[in-house]
This record gives C-alpha cells, structure tokens and sequence, in this order.
C-alpha cells in the first residue's frame, strides 16, 4: 500500500535535475576521501546516501525522515560488519554518512550554499586528520583551560552584561570595558599561537595587525613576552612595537576618513609624519639587526594570555572614560585635547572617532578635532614608551625605543604645528 505517497507531484524537470545532481556531487566529493583510505563506504555509497536523502527531501518531511532512518540501519550493518572482521567501529565514516544524508536532504529541499559549504567541511576534517590529532596531542592543559576561558569571556560574559550606563551619570558602561578585556585576551592568544608556529616572525605580524586594533593592547602583550623570555625577543619586539604605531596612525587616518574627512584634512600632515617615521625606523632597525629567530630556540611561554592583565586593563579604560567624559563636560571646547590625550592613553581609536563625530556634527571645528586626533595618536605613542619600559623591564630595549619613540613624537608636533599654520582647507 502506498497511502502515505502523495497522488500527484510536481516536480520542474530542471530544477529537479539540479537538485539531484548536486547531493550526487556532494556525496562523491565526500565519499573521494573514504575511498581514496580504502575504507568499505567509498565513493558510491556516499552518492548514493546523498541521493537517498535528496529524494526524501523532495517528497516531504516524512520520506525525508525514513531516509535518514535507513541510513541510520545502513550505518548499523557497517559498523556490525566491521566489528566481525576485528576492525574496529567505523565512527568516522558512520559519522560522515549521517551528515552526508543530511546534506543531501537539504539539497532536495533547495538548498545550494548550505550543502556546499558542508561538505567542503566535511571533506575537510576527513582529510585532515592526521594534523588534527597532531595538533591535538600537541596541546597541553594549560592552553585548553585558557581556550575555554577565552570562549566563556566572549560569548558567555560579554552578552549579559548591560549595554546601557548602570551608574546615574551615564559613565559606566560595563560592555564597553569588557570589549578590551576580551580584546587583550585575545590579543595575547594570537601572540602565542603565532609565536608557536612561526617563532618571532609571527610577533612582527601581530605588532602591525594589532596596531590596527589597539596599539596600547599589542604594545602590552609584546612588553610581556620579552620579559617572559628573559629580553631574547627585544629586536623583534622593537619591530612590532614601531609597526604597531604605524598602524595606529593608519587607522585612526581611516577613522577620520570615514567619519569626517574634513578633520582627515586638517591632520593629514602630522599623521603621515607619524605613519612614515614609525615604518621607517622599524625597515633600518630591520636591516642592521640580524634576525634573531634563530637566537630564541625555544620560548619558555607558560600561559596563552594573562586574566589578570586584562582585568587590570579594562579597570584602567573604565577610569579613564569616567575621568574624560567628567573633563569634556566641565571645561567644553577647551578641555577637549586633555579628554584626546586622556584617550590616547589607553584607546586612540575612541579618541578621534569622538572628534570626528563631533566635528561631523558641527560640534567642533575641523581643524580643532584633526588637533585633537593628531594628540590622541601622539599620547598612545607615548604611552607605548612607558609601558615597555614598566612592564618588559629591558634597559637596551627601553633606550631604543625612547630614541625612536621620541623622533616619531617630535615629528608628530612638527607636523601638527606646520598644520596648524598652513591651515587646514576647512578651518
């Protein structure tokens, strides 16, 4: 009896076909890897599971749920089978041949990016499984437990916490300081998982990369891990710090780009300075510094990151958005490049979107929010200095980077100043 099939079915010709073909496709693109390790479902087992499903997705929920329930019989017997020949169970590709019919039931309901990208995922983790349990066995506990805390400050902490003020004054935004904690975590993560695989090339990476989110951040991580190796990354951490404040400058460029090109305009001059002199100290150190990746055999890295790092960070960004929002409020117009360099003490990125935004407005004039961005970009500068010296506890270090530092804060004020009296072509 054939009562729960449907009397009459339309199905387009070529849509249809389409569908077919593509949980065909997914299914052999899956099945290659099987049968390329020689195991008993190979290439036409993993069509034909693909099939099965994509023909109970087309006639309906309840064919679609009899063709994963064969599949579940059909993964059964192999696995029995198996287990006779004193093979062991078939976990992987039973595995396999569940998502693959299930792929194949989303091809017959219509679906084309979705099956793809699963079984481009799928091939994948098949493939890579000898590098997938390397790197696991690779793994200690101690960077598990810091994965896991790192998840948990994402995306189990960060999304209860309050997106509005919770103090009457409107200071205190509890999200917004947990976004740098987050950050320096992570920041301190991709620092270690880099230096790891790539030894001190990495650090140079993520100096720039990290400049483009936080310099003040990556300038941390870095002071930390020279004083976690005993000062045997100074060269490269040189490098990374300067290249991190070249990313800085470039994005709070972009910063003002976006949001009100006429304060871009008004500090163009001081931020290339900045951007050009950081690069280029970094390229001449480079060129007469031997690398010293081979000096470093092995880094005595115990943690991925530091927790209480990050807590003390985000204390200090909580204060001092309390201390500039109370300083702008109070003094106006006229305490706005105090609140700039309070912000570029921790984040200049806040800093110049605040100016730009207020010049956008109307609020402030452009040249005196590309002033204030100009500062802002000049005090994490200098705050990059202190931290190294306080945190990485490295005379030769501190020495160069003060001289370097220094050049770029000089060249920064000369900029700002030939700005100033050149004037700005929207004053």
């Amino acid at each position: 009896m054939m009562e729960g099939l449907p009397p009459a079915v339309s199905w387009p010709p070529l849509e249809t076909l389409m569908r077919l073909t593509l949980a065909l496709g997914v299914g052999l693109f899956v099945g290659l890897e099987r049968e390329w390790r020689g195991k008993e479902a190979g290439l036409r087992t993993f069509g034909f599971a693909s099939l099965l499903g994509a023909m109970g997705g087309l006639l309906g929920t309840p064919f679609a749920i009899t063709a994963v329930a064969l599949l579940g019989v059909l993964v059964g017997f192999l696995n029995w089978q198996s287990l006779r020949a004193n093979e062991g169970a078939e976990l992987t590709t039973s595995a396999a041949l569940l998502v693959t019919g299930f792929t194949g039931v989303l091809c017959g309901l219509g679906h084309v990016v979705t099956p793809a990208a699963v079984a481009v995922t799928s091939a994948g983790l098949l493939t890579w499984k000898e590098r997938l349990a390397g790197f696991s066995s690779k793994i200690t506990a101690e960077e598990l437990r810091s994965a896991i805390l790192l998840a948990i400050l994402a995306f189990a902490i960060y999304p209860v916490l309050p997106t509005a003020p919770v103090d009457p004054w409107g200071l205190i935004v509890p999200r917004v300081a947990w976004v740098t904690v987050i950050l320096i975590a992570a920041m301190g993560f991709v620092n270690y998982v880099l230096l790891k695989l790539f030894g001190t090339r990495g650090v140079e990476v993520t100096g720039f990369l990290g400049g483009l989110v936080n310099s003040t951040v990556t300038v941390t991580e870095l002071a930390h891990r020279v004083k976690e190796t005993d000062g045997r990354l100074q060269d490269v951490a040189y490098r990374g710090v300067m290249l991190a404040t070249a990313a800085m400058a470039m994005r709070n460029a972009a910063l003002l780009g976006i949001l009100s090109y006429r304060a871009l305009v008004n500090s163009v001059v001081p931020l290339t300075l900045i951007l050009l002199s950081s690069i280029g100290l970094a390229l001449v150190r480079a060129r007469k510094t031997p690398s010293s990746a081979a000096a470093v055999p092995s880094l005595p890295l115990e943690s991925p990151f530091s927790l209480t790092s990050a807590l003390k960070f985000g204390a200090m960004l909580l204060l001092f958005q309390v201390v500039g929002t109370v300083g702008q409020s109070l003094l106006g117009h006229a305490g706005f490049y105090a609140v700039s360099a309070l912000g570029g003490l921790v984040s200049s990125a806040s800093a110049v979107a605040s100016a730009a935004s207020l010049s956008s407005h109307g609020s402030l004039s452009p040249t005196t929010a590309g002033v204030g961005a100009t500062i802002a970009s000049l005090a994490s500068a200098a705050v990059s200095f202190v931290v190294v010296a306080r945190v990485a506890g490295q005379r030769a270090l501190t020495v160069r980077l003060g001289w370097a530092l220094g050049t770029v804060f000089v060249l920064g004020l000369a900029g700002a100043f030939v700005q100033t009296r050149i004037g700005g072509l929207f004053p």
